[in-house]
């Protein structure tokens, strides 16, 4: 499995039992989080999508209430791959509903037709900085843990990636980054860069959906570009909608780590 994560950016587990105790007690956290009023700015795109981030209630190791730390084969795997794991923060909780997606508050035109026709495909972490919206790496991950909650159609949003897109991205970066102190690297505009490769990422990678149930889990590359399929009309729904716990623990080191190889 790590010569395949290692190629194409992204896997997914089987279903562990320690994971599907976890969502036992994560799934209730998560349903409380959805209809907390002081996280009600995170209902988004017309209420197809709750953004949910960092509205677990979780600690550092991931326990939630009374549940245990986080374990399982994805996190052995995490450990084995990129050592230490850093501090979990407090998951976001992303909640799909039908319908999705509709266009965001304040969303232009042209981003909902990326959204709509690119799955508003993204690599964590670079935010859109300034009233210019210049892309930056201001979050640099260490790796992306998604770890479904609830049982819904596989064609209902589920997650997309596009494989083996972290190869292109890192070698883009590099680029832009090259004779930059580290100290620097977080002010560095990227903007054009970012469009660029994901240009070549859609006409040279395979575009995957991943669809996964609970006590399965999916693990990203901190690099690949990944987004969420539309709703189509055909999907299975259930009235709470998709549910994902996302982990997306910072790196310590910084922009040096996050785009150092592995």
């Amino acid at each position: 499995m790590r010569a395949t994560f290692r190629k194409d950016g992204w896997a997914r587990f089987p279903t562990d039992p320690l994971v599907l105790d976890w969502v036992a007690h994560a799934l209730p956290a998560a349903r409380c989080a959805v209809r907390d009023p002081t996280l009600a700015h995170w209902h988004q795109c017309e209420g197809t999508w709750f953004v949910g981030v960092d509205a677990m209630n979780n600690d550092a190791e991931g326990r939630i209430g009374t549940s245990g730390p986080l374990t399982g084969r994805a996190i052995d795997f995490v450990r084995a791959e990129f050592g230490d794991i850093p501090p979990l923060h407090k998951a976001q909780v992303s909640v799909v509903y039908p319908g999705y997606p509709q266009p965001r508050d304040g969303e232009r035109a042209a981003g909902f037709r990326y959204r709509l026709n690119r799955d508003a495909a993204h690599v964590d972490g670079i935010l859109a900085v300034g009233p210019d919206r210049r892309r930056k790496v201001r979050e640099p991950h260490a790796f992306i843990l998604g770890l479904p909650l609830n049982d819904v159609g596989v064609d209902a949003a589920p997650l997309v990636v596009w494989a083996g897109s972290h190869v292109i991205m890192r070698e883009a970066f590099a680029k832009a980054f090259a004779g930059c102190g580290a100290a620097d690297l977080r002010h560095i505009d990227i903007t054009e860069v970012y469009q660029a490769a994901r240009r070549q990422v859609f006409e040279t990678c395979p575009r995957v959906l991943v669809p996964a149930k609970p006590g399965e889990a999916m693990l990203l590359h901190r690099l690949i570009l990944h987004g969420v399929a539309p709703w189509p009309d055909t999907a299975r729904a259930v009235p709470e909608g998709r549910i994902i716990a996302y982990f997306r623990p910072e790196l310590p080191e910084g922009v040096v780590r996050w785009l150092a190889p592995d």
